[in-house]
């Protein structure tokens, strides 16, 4: 415990030294966000629960913590907000569609013995859990790179007031693909990083290639790499054409007052 209290303290000291106020507002969202999560997890286990409606809030609300709280309530991470629930609800639809056909709900037989005390029949649908737990595993890099993009567009756009909407949307894409390639790769040895013991446990087991490449444990991993990935390349185009279009709106509005 103590060398947790220590490993908090000196992420706290380096995001207030570094970024100030959004630093605080930071730390304090991650225990926001556990909470969130936390709740989420806490109405799943009810059978009467839906988790794809209560995915949607969880997202929802995690983002809102992540955009408004942190970087307050703005053009930029209003477009970016509207861009990250477009990209959910597109995604989440797809996610379902692949759970249901892959079949990768419920749990690997690497992890029978561990579970064979406990009863599986607990009135939870694991399809639409497996489709949560992937788009829950997302969310943070969705948001992430809306406001990465939308940030910079609107930095561009104050410099050059007079800039058209498509220059604008194809300098958003532009910024997207300079964002795309680092994040996939960011996710890619996350996923993967958390499952290095796994695969050591496969090498120990002597699966072959064939073996681990359908193992549920190892498909589920990799679809939801993939997935995310998906999902980051959707955000780039929504969230630059949305940008674009409230940037320029927001200008013609503002030149027909005058």
């Amino acid at each position: 415990m103590n060398v947790l209290v220590c490993l908090a303290a000196i992420l706290f000291i380096l995001m207030v030294l570094i970024g100030g106020k959004i630093g605080v507002r930071s730390f304090i969202s991650l225990f926001l966000n556990f909470g969130v999560l936390l709740l989420i997890i806490l109405f799943m286990a009810s059978p009467k629960a839906n988790p794809i409606i209560l995915t949607l809030i969880g997202c929802t609300v995690i983002s809102c913590i992540n955009l408004f709280y942190i970087n307050e309530v703005n053009s930029k991470t209003t477009t970016a907000f509207i861009s990250t629930i477009i990209t959910i609800v597109i995604l989440l639809a797809f996610i379902n569609i692949v759970t249901e056909n892959t079949m990768i709900q419920g749990f690997g037989e690497e992890e029978i013995d561990e579970l064979s005390m406990f009863s599986l029949y607990i009135g939870v649908d694991f399809v639409k859990i497996g489709a949560s737990v992937i788009i829950m595993s997302t969310i943070g890099a969705i948001t992430d790179v809306a406001i990465s993009i939308t940030s910079p567009m609107r930095e561009i756009f104050n410099h050059h007031p007079f800039i058209s909407r498509k220059e604008l949307f194809l300098l958003g894409l532009n910024i997207g693909r300079d964002i795309l390639g680092s994040m996939t790769n960011t996710l890619f040895f996350a996923f993967f990083g958390g499952y290095m013991a796994l695969l050591l446990w496969f090498k120990d087991l002597f699966y072959s290639v064939g073996q681990i490449a359908n193992s549920k444990v190892f498909s589920a991993e990799m679809i939801t790499i993939f997935c995310a990935g998906i999902g980051i390349a959707l955000i780039i185009p929504i969230a630059s054409w949305i940008n674009a279009y409230f940037l320029v709106r927001t200008r013609k509005n503002n030149e027909i007052l005058k």
